[in-house]
């Protein structure tokens, strides 16, 4: 329990039983898998196809991206930071997610993953060459688990602004300027997908991928009922990594919600929005800081209607930590900024969200009308 003392009196924080100790009760989900497949150590890239290449690359510069290559048919995006591109789309007939790739810690991952499986290790088409296994998840989504040949070096970083706070001066005799200019990507932090299998897919991710669950949320007056959402991260044993790399939550669909990436600090997020906002693109929701994770966010729309995030400050944990329970709720979602927006939440109806919501209550998964009333209400708490 996280508490704080002012002036001798307990005061309660923002993280106030919202990553508890105690953990699960007796019988709960334990989070993590007796003995996955493999462990992979971060996610790799994520894959989209959209009509004009042209246009995303320009959303992609504007937004921080820099092109680690493009073809007719494809365009890679990479972060600062050395490692693996970030993203590539493919050009196709619609713009729309296709589905995320992991990195194998070693390729001897990828010849127990295909065993495992009943799959085979092919080349992967990347940069710089390297294998893959493609996998299904249980909500449909291709999954790539790969290992690259070749790592792309580092490039130069937008520098974080020397602060002062109250009586430690770090910056004399200079003012603080900071440039109005995209928001530098570093790497690639983690997607959020939403899923009518939510226990199904879970699974999956921990017994295959051997990810750990950070934090639990469940529907008001159904824990008894399990979870209806889960941040996960990757398990590199005692090395803290980010509180979630994948995030599921259940729903009416099977889709992407959105997408995250770091960059340098808070002045990077502002002074980047102000930049998209000067060029006509639309805000979603921020800036702000979450509470399951911590992260300093700003969520914007690309051209075609996806959902980016810049986001900075998140928290970083290891394997020692047991997974935390909350109640599902929007205003759950920020310990600080403006309220969540109907954009940001997908409450904004829709004929395919209607679509959504009628196949979901007819065919075989986990909502039935008592899910969907409690996501309501999640949607309005």
């Amino acid at each position: 329990m996280s508490e704080t003392r002012a002036n001798g009196a307990d005061v309660k924080t923002a993280h106030q039983d919202l990553h508890s100790e105690l953990g699960a009760l007796r019988g709960e989900h334990p989070g993590r898998s007796r003995n996955p497949v493999i462990k992979v150590p971060d996610l790799a890239w994520l894959e989209f196809e959209k009509r004009d290449l042209d246009r995303a690359e320009v959303f992609a510069r504007d937004f921080g991206f820099q092109v680690a290559a493009r073809t007719e048919s494809e365009l890679w995006l990479r972060g600062t930071l050395a490692g693996s591109p970030c993203m590539v789309i493919r050009r196709g007939r619609t713009s729309r997610f296709i589905g995320p790739a992991f990195r194998a810690a070693e390729q001897a991952d990828l010849d127990r993953l295909a065993r495992a499986t009943g799959t085979d290790v092919r080349a992967a088409d990347v940069p710089g060459g390297g294998k893959m296994v493609g996998l299904l998840d249980p909500s449909g989504f291709p999954v790539r688990v790969v290992h690259c040949a070749e790592q792309l070096p580092e490039l130069p970083e937008q520098q974080p602004l020397l602060l002062n706070f109250g009586t430690e001066h770090r910056r004399t005799n200079a003012a603080q300027r900071p440039p109005r200019e995209p928001s530098r990507i570093q790497r690639l932090g983690h997607v959020v997908l939403e899923t009518r299998v939510f226990g199904r897919a879970l699974d999956w991710y921990l017994d295959t991928l051997g990810m750990i669950v950070s934090d639990f949320l469940f529907l008001d007056g159904q824990r008894g009922h399990g979870p209806s959402m889960a941040f996960i991260r990757c398990d590199q044993g005692s090395l803290a990594v980010d509180h979630h790399t994948l995030a599921m939550h259940l729903g009416p669909g099977n889709g992407y919600v959105h997408s995250a990436y770091q960059v340098t600090d808070l002045d990077s997020i502002a002074a980047g929005g102000e930049y998209l906002n000067e060029r006509g693109y639309k805000r979603s929701w921020g800036i702000g800081r979450h509470i399951q994770g911590s992260q300093l966010f700003d969520y914007w729309r690309d051209p075609d209607r996806l959902m980016l995030e810049h986001f900075a400050d998140g928290d970083l944990f290891s394997c020692d930590l047991e997974p935390g329970w909350a109640p599902m709720s929007t205003s759950g979602l920020a310990q600080w900024g403006p309220p969540a927006t109907r954009d940001f939440l997908g409450a904004s109806p829709s004929p395919q969200r209607v679509r959504d919501v009628i196949g979901a209550l007819r065919g075989d998964n986990e909502m039935d009308p008592a899910r969907l009333m409690g996501l309501l209400k999640a949607a309005n708490s």
